[in-house]
């Protein structure tokens, strides 16, 4: 499963009213460090598919929920669950980083 895109519009149904838990990822296009941990969140994608959505909203074409969210700083990943947010990350981290952070929280 690869990862899916989330907008202002489709994240109430897309990450808050979701049956799993979702990784959201706040990035944007000129981000470097965003790009670089890109990859990473898709082979997670596929390695926990059965735990975990990763989503990704890029900031610059959705304001809206980052905006509401605070988020000043990306990459900003944050996990939901049941719709709550309960742990988030700022900045790029290598994928057995991630890995290990995300799966202490789904």
């Amino acid at each position: 499963m690869a990862t899916i895109n989330v907008t202002d519009d489709s994240f109430q149904s897309d990450v808050l009213d979701a049956d799993k838990p979702v990784l959201v990822d706040f990035w944007a296009e000129w981000c470097g460090p965003c790009k670089m941990i890109a990859p990473a969140l898709e082979e997670l994608s596929d390695e926990l598919a059965d735990k975990v959505t990763i989503a990704k909203m890029d900031i610059m074409e959705n304001p809206d929920v980052p905006g509401k969210m605070g988020v000043q700083s990306i990459p900003f990943l944050v996990v939901f669950k049941n719709g709550e947010p309960v742990a988030q990350q700022m900045g790029a981290a290598p994928k057995n980083a991630l890995k290990q952070w995300l799966e202490s929280h789904v």
